[in-house]
């Protein structure tokens, strides 16, 4: 094993070996996602901004129907703001200020760049709700330009493979080390895979013929511990379903004041209940600080509408 130079966690020597087995083990048989079939820089920023929090089963049809309602970054920067809304709540695909951001960043992709995607992590963020995870990814699957990706699943692997410290410093540096220049487009696809497929919460390291098998700690030790996991909140009952009936609602009205909305959006809404007009507002300041629905008060109550 080497270490590193400045005395952090050490990785095998043989590295170009480690490389080579990740990378045949991926290309011979891997998980087949549509968005890995594209290098198209606009289709896989879809993807991964409908990915964030949202399971991959249920991504799949949404991102198709997407990009059959809008095939190009030009299309989606056309459409009404209302309608790629209404469509991230008919998918389920929850936080709908992700859809209002998605069709900001193809706004900006048209007027500020004249409709070319921008090649570099650094550039990508400075699209409207792309964060560094996301830049680096559509850097890495659309250009083949990126850095090394560090999610939950690439730390798992990390922490368990060459007993990396729960440390996001080390994760970075390590993931980086590892990976070969020029290939960040199979690589991080690569040891992504291997997260989700052999190195998962519970491991099928033999099952999955894990290829890192021959230098894994946890392997050697049977200790197949590592850093906690969130799991992914539940959809049915959560705010974000919430929030998502009251945009798909509001599609199909101009306005709806309080107590129209209210019964549309909950069977047990009652006006001065626990689930009632105070609750109810709450949810629409939340919408209306995202920018996706207009209040006006009017007479005695709140009316309610899509914001255009």
């Amino acid at each position: 094993m080497s270490e590193s130079d400045d005395g952090g966690a050490t990785l095998p020597d043989d590295l170009a070996g480690v490389r080579r087995r990740l990378i045949d083990w991926y290309e011979a048989d891997h998980r087949e996602h549509p968005w890995r079939e594209t290098d198209d820089p606009y289709a896989i920023l879809v993807s991964e901004i409908m990915s964030q929090q949202t399971q991959l089963d249920r991504v799949v049809d949404a991102w198709r129907d997407f990009l059959d309602r809008w095939p190009t970054v030009e299309s989606l920067a056309n459409a009404a703001r209302g309608d790629v809304v209404s469509f991230w709540s008919d998918h389920s695909l929850g936080y709908n200020n992700r859809a209002k951001y998605l069709h900001e960043a193809a706004g900006q992709i048209v007027d500020d760049y004249g409709g070319e995607f921008p090649e570099t992590p650094a550039e990508l963020q400075e699209l409207m709700g792309v964060g560094p995870y996301t830049a680096n990814a559509v850097a890495s699957f659309a250009f083949n330009n990126g850095d090394a990706v560090v999610d939950t699943n690439v730390k798992r692997v990390l922490y368990r493979a060459f007993d990396i410290p729960d440390d996001d410093t080390e994760f970075e540096r390590v993931a980086g080390e590892l990976m070969p220049e020029g290939k960040s487009r199979v690589w991080n696809n690569a040891i992504m895979e291997l997260g989700g497929v052999a190195c998962g919460k519970t491991p099928r390291c033999d099952v999955a013929g894990c290829p890192w098998r021959e230098w894994c700690h946890a392997y050697e030790t049977g200790d197949f511990t590592a850093p906690d996991v969130p799991t992914q909140p539940s959809f049915e009952g959560s705010r974000r379903q919430f929030r998502g009936r009251v945009i798909e609602t509001l599609g199909e009205y101009d306005e709806l004041g309080l107590d129209e909305l209210g019964p549309r959006i909950r069977v047990d809404y009652t006006p001065d209940g626990d689930h009632g007009r105070e609750w109810l507002r709450g949810l629409l300041n939340d919408l209306s600080d995202d920018g996706l629905v207009d209040l006006t008060d009017r007479e005695e109550t709140m009316v309610v509408s899509l914001r255009e």
